[in-house]
């Protein structure tokens, strides 16, 4: 079955939007409040913990989803324009992320959001067809507007990712500030050669988990080497929140 993106998408762009468009992305910002993926922390208790990660129990419209069973269209491509930028790493409890510089960004149904930065899950959060994959990594992008779009690319053991090595032979051991690690990088290397994706509307997979955002998650995963996926292992054993309901939500297959 195809389907014009414009039909489609034009109902969830309207929808309240713009719970996130404030949210902090640090993919950990805790606002005082210990989160994390185990014990008292874990994903399940998450919308009691405060007020305002209620959406995290409550929401409709929840990510990490299982890619699965979508519907044959056309959503329109997400041109990516990523530039080499200077290895910005930080490890903020919750991940290993990479700050981007100004002038990368992506072009999403007519809609240019800035690359702010990208990050890293063991293992995925994503499942394709129910499948979970070694890790995943997400390029976090913000519009003009405040809406958000956020690209998914799945990671399976294979070769040593030449892209990443200078991310992964430099992770930072423990939490802390930003470090200005030695060479660049260049975000448009990281990304599949193939375009074949899915698009749906999701939310943040971290507290306070705010709906309203644009996924893009492509079909074809890129590799790690298991030395670099052991390195990102051995300080994040588990930093995937569980599978969420895809409820009432179009999940678009574009091949």
């Amino acid at each position: 079955m195809s389907i014009n993106r414009r039909s489609l998408l034009k109902g969830f762009l309207a929808c309240g939007c713009c719970a996130a468009a404030g949210a902090s992305f640090a993919d950990g910002a805790s606002h005082g409040v210990h989160w994390g993926y185990e014990g008292e922390g874990a994903p399940e208790k998450w919308g009691d913990l405060q007020s305002d990660y209620k959406v995290c129990q409550l929401g409709s419209e929840q990510t990490p989803i299982d890619l699965a069973g979508g519907i044959r269209g056309e959503p329109g491509v997400a041109q990516h324009d990523y530039k080499p930028m200077p290895l910005r790493i930080v490890n903020n409890g919750h991940t290993i992320q990479i700050n981007a510089e100004p002038g990368s960004s992506c072009v999403v149904d007519g809609v240019r959001y800035e690359l702010l930065q990208f990050h890293f899950h063991h293992p995925s959060e994503h499942l394709m067809a129910g499948k979970r994959f070694e890790m995943e990594c997400h390029f976090v992008h913000k519009s003009a507007s405040g809406t958000l779009a956020v690209t998914g690319v799945l990671i399976r053991p294979g070769a040593e990712n030449a892209a990443l090595k200078g991310v992964f032979d430099q992770l930072p051991a423990k939490a802390g500030a930003e470090l200005r690690a030695d060479g660049t990088i260049d975000p448009a290397a990281v990304l599949p050669k193939s375009g074949g994706f899915f698009r749906y509307m999701g939310s943040l997979t971290t507290p306070p988990c705010s709906e309203g955002l644009t996924w893009t998650v492509f079909k074809e995963p890129i590799e790690l080497s298991p030395a670099q996926i052991q390195r990102f292992a051995a300080l994040f054993p588990n930093n995937a929140r569980p599978v969420q309901r895809r409820n009432r939500r179009f999940l678009i297959d574009a091949s």
